[in-house]
């Protein structure tokens, strides 16, 4: 053991519940897991649990602000702005940035969407999913009006269905999700490009 391990301080309660609640609910889903089982994996009492939270729905309020905190739009907006010179390169990068997450042994798919269809729109839980997605969407349209590109919040819309198809056919097995996807995108990118004998038009 090294002097660094030997030192770093022991996670608190409230961190070792929410480590525990963040791996259930990001491979079984929200229902599925029961706090009971949170409590024997987080190696608590269950006077300790609910003192730190005082539901279930608390909880999962915490793993979605967890979960928005280390894969956030920003982040992948600000990794494909990275990798693309231009404002429609960026778009398309999303893609590229995807690709990667897709690979990793870490990759867990859409928990917003996940909880969204769980817990549906009416459930508070489902709400706060719906702000989360409608953030992501607020970043492609503001990428979209930075390209030029007519209808941006049309665009936008359009665009997150191909975002959240693809993560949804890469957690069914498809290696290619992200490309297929990226694909689709130049296709609607060209769609919403101003026809230039339109903007000549209104000069």
């Amino acid at each position: 053991m090294s002097d660094q391990q030997k030192f770093r301080p022991k996670p608190g309660a409230r961190d070792r519940i929410l480590d525990a609640a963040y791996e259930l609910f990001s491979r079984r889903g929200v229902r599925e897991v029961s706090v009971d089982e949170i409590i024997r994996r987080s190696g608590v009492a269950i006077a300790t649990f609910y003192r730190h939270f005082s539901s279930k729905n608390e909880l999962v309020e915490a793993f979605l602000t967890r979960r928005e905190q280390l894969w956030t739009s920003e982040s992948i907006i600000e990794s494909a702005k990275q990798l693309g010179s231009t404002p429609r390169e960026r778009l398309l990068a999303i893609f590229d940035v995807f690709a990667d997450w897709f690979e990793r042994d870490d990759f867990e798919g859409d928990s917003f969407v996940n909880v969204l269809i769980e817990m549906g729109p009416q459930h508070p839980l489902g709400q706060t999913a719906i702000t989360h997605l409608s953030h992501v969407r607020a970043g492609v349209e503001q990428m979209a009006r930075e390209a030029g590109l007519k209808d941006a919040a049309d665009f936008a819309s359009s665009f997150q269905l191909l975002m959240k198809g693809a993560i949804i056919t890469s957690t069914m097995g498809d290696i290619e999700a992200a490309y297929r996807a990226k694909r689709f995108a130049a296709w609607l990118i060209e769609q919403h490009t101003p026809d230039p004998a339109e903007s000549s038009g209104s000069e």
